[in-house]
């Protein structure tokens, strides 16, 4: 597998194979372009540095430069083109250090032309979207609520921005 984040090894058998079924979805639902993105970040990503977060200094922006990012009222976390992953283990993009957030909780595909997606990876406890169970792959539009557990994170986009077709949380088809 070449991105050693979406291992499955530490789950238990059945799991294991929910998992596996959803990161097939994910990495499936990445075209060449996004693809081309995550090989080539700095090509396409103005902001594009893993496991980063900013400290929310109160204003109502994010640094200049994002296009997606996530917020929880504290910090703002960047989302880069292509895969960003979302759970407890140390190695996401976003951590959440919460004992009851799965270490590979969920995912959001940033698409290299336009628009994002939440995917739950197979989490135990599983991933809300505006209150509502993700019940697949789920196109984002700004100021959507995702929550995991007791964590709560609002989905921005920037002005020149687009997240997605308006749609309420359903399954994207892909």
């Amino acid at each position: 597998m070449a991105d050693p984040r979406l291992n499955s090894v530490h789950l238990d058998p059945p799991r294991r194979k929910d998992y596996r079924r959803a990161r097939a979805v994910l990495l499936n639902a990445r075209g060449w372009q996004t693809i081309a993105a995550e090989q080539f970040p700095g090509n396409f990503a103005a902001f594009n540095n893993p496991n980063t977060l900013i400290q929310n200094l109160g204003g109502e922006r994010p640094p200049p430069g994002l296009k997606f990012w996530l917020t929880d009222g504290d910090f703002v976390y960047p989302l880069k083109v292509g895969l960003n992953t979302i759970g407890r283990s140390p190695d996401n993009d976003v951590v959440l250090p919460d004992a009851y957030v799965s270490r590979r909780h969920c995912a959001i595909l940033v698409h290299a032309g336009d628009g994002c997606e939440l995917h739950d990876t197979a989490s135990k406890n599983g991933t809300f979207l505006n209150g509502r169970k993700v019940p697949g792959p789920t196109h984002l539009q700004t100021g959507d609520e995702i929550r995991m557990c007791d964590r709560q994170l609002v989905f921005m986009t920037g002005d020149e921005a687009k997240a997605g077709p308006a749609q309420s949380p359903t399954q994207t088809g892909s």
